[in-house]
């Protein structure tokens, strides 16, 4: 009898703490289902970084449920573009030297999405940020090698975690 009592009282307690899942992209209009990916421009010295996080986006919508990216801007209801603000690398690691030897690729986005019948802000964050290590080789095209790969995954991370928060509503 009393774990009767005690399963309806933690039943009663999680019905009732408000909290609910929510289907993606409830908070944005529904009638807003395709996306065209716009150009991302790069302000940093970072060659075709830019192409990465588009591709990132792009790829992210085409995974997504809720929306539908698109090639053509003219037939899109909502549009993304966004900026690249900043690349920066560190050292994080050195060997018994003291030397590097793994280094870690820190981005700042700026990133807007916006319907294209008034041009209204859905969603934006103007400093999108993330981060990403990568190891140093002796051999600099390895190295080099292992920072675009790190800048590839650095921007599917972000393009998830922009997406994340804009179908959530934050």
């Amino acid at each position: 009898m009393k774990k009767k009592w005690i399963i309806y009282l933690l039943l009663l307690t999680f019905l009732g703490c408000g909290y609910t899942f929510s289907p993606e992209g409830e908070k944005i209009d529904a009638g807003l289902r395709k996306v065209f990916v716009g150009e991302f421009s790069n302000s940093t010295g970072e060659a075709n970084v830019e192409n990465y996080v588009r591709n990132a986006f792009f790829d992210r919508f085409r995974k997504g449920r809720r929306f539908i990216p698109i090639a053509d801007k003219d037939q899109a209801d909502a549009f993304l573009t966004g900026k690249i603000m900043k690349i920066a690398t560190s050292h994080i690691a050195y060997n018994k030297d003291d030397i590097a030897k793994q280094n870690r690729v820190f981005m700042i986005l700026e990133v807007v999405f916006k319907r294209s019948d008034n041009g209204d802000v859905i969603w934006m964050n103007k400093s999108l940020s993330g981060r990403e290590a990568y190891t140093v080789k002796i051999d600099t095209a390895i190295t080099a090698a292992n920072k675009a790969n790190a800048i590839r995954k650095l921007s599917v991370d972000m393009a998830d975690k922009a997406y994340r928060n804009m179908v959530s509503g934050f």
